[in-house]
């Protein structure tokens, strides 16, 4: 063979050799770009769904979790990619959307970066710091009984002029965002913050001249949600408890002998039930009870606040029983609609 075939010979197994390569090259750069860029988040009835890693999680931790969205992920290739981008050392707990049509590559970073997607956190209709607790803690990583402690918590709640019985006040009913992983502490400076902001000069000057604490107003206002959702009757029943405070009578609030029972469930107070020897008994007590007895909503506080100016003492709930009340300023008169109202739970057999 002369040297010109061998160099032909030669050159064409160069080329072969290089096309191999090139191929081989190309093959590998599709196939990791397949793994990275191609859409790895599948669900047929959620256009997103969310990935919460708890805290000190590790990355076997992480595949755990993500297995069970079986159904949104492709397992194999999430792993390839990790892999690839080196994911795994450094874990970022927290809460993150899985967007429909999310590649790996766009997954990885945001679990990198830490880049989480807020919680709207929200809370109404609650009555005792068990329930808040466990609200709360069913919306957030940290768990309920480590709330529960810090509503508990005199030294911890002296810092924000608060005691055991005052701290569901802190907390005012809205929608918050809130990161997932937030721990109980930040979460209740971030309600601090919240707190403030709801509490304006004007708001603080409406109650300095009745004049309550700030806690004693979300006190009396939870005592008189408690006592009727009619937002029409609210300020009325402010007025009038604040007469009572006015003049030393017992506020004698049904709804803080439930509480004090602990059955929200009664519907028509006995005599039986004014025995329970409680603070919260304001049939024995004068004043209000030592905190809220349900957490008051700023509708309710603002009831409080902006209470009507009138010179009723008693009041009864109507005899048509839609939540309405009926005012009295005599003995004489309340007794003609309580008799009134004690005979329709009567025909309605509400015994109890």
């Amino acid at each position: 063979m002369t040297t010109k075939k061998k160099i032909v010979k030669q050159s064409k197994n160069s080329k072969k050799v290089i096309k191999w390569i090139s191929f081989i090259v190309i093959s590998t750069v599709l196939y990791f770009a397949y793994i990275l860029f191609a859409p790895n988040i599948f669900s047929n009835s959620l256009e997103k769904s969310y990935l919460c890693i708890p805290d000190s999680s590790r990355y076997i931790d992480v595949t755990q979790i993500l297995k069970k969205e079986a159904n949104v992920i492709n397992m194999s290739s999430f792993k390839q990619a990790s892999n690839l981008l080196r994911y795994g050392t450094k874990i970022r707990p927290g809460r993150y959307e899985l967007k429909k049509g999310m590649n790996n590559f766009q997954l990885i970073r945001i679990l990198r970066s830490g880049r989480q997607t807020p919680v709207k956190l929200s809370f109404n209709n609650i009555r005792t710091k068990e329930q808040l607790a466990g609200r709360l803690g069913k919306q957030l990583m940290t768990d309920s009984t480590s709330i529960l402690l810090l509503l508990n918590d005199s030294s911890f709640l002296a810092g924000y002029n608060l005691n055991p019985n005052t701290s569901v006040s802190l907390f005012i009913p809205n929608t918050y965002e809130v990161f997932w992983n937030i721990n109980a502490k930040k979460l209740f400076e971030r309600m601090d913050k919240e707190y403030l902001k709801f509490w304006t000069n004007e708001r603080k000057d409406k109650a300095a001249a009745i004049p309550l604490s700030l806690a004693e107003v979300s006190t009396l206002a939870s005592i008189v949600e408690e006592e009727t959702n009619n937002k029409k009757d609210q300020p009325m029943v402010a007025g009038l408890y604040i007469n009572r405070l006015k003049t030393n009578m017992p506020l004698q609030a049904d709804p803080t002998v439930k509480f004090a029972l602990g059955d929200f469930s009664i519907k028509r107070i006995l005599y039986g039930h004014l025995k329970i020897n409680s603070p919260y008994n304001t049939y024995k007590n004068t004043g209000l009870p030592p905190g809220p007895i349900r957490i008051a909503t700023p509708k309710g506080i603002d009831a409080v606040l902006n209470y009507s100016h009138h010179n009723y003492i008693y009041m009864c709930a109507s005899e048509t029983l839609n939540g309405e009340h009926k005012f009295a300023k005599t003995w004489d008169e309340h007794k003609i609609n309580a008799n009134k109202y004690q005979q329709e739970l009567n025909r309605r057999a509400i015994f109890k």
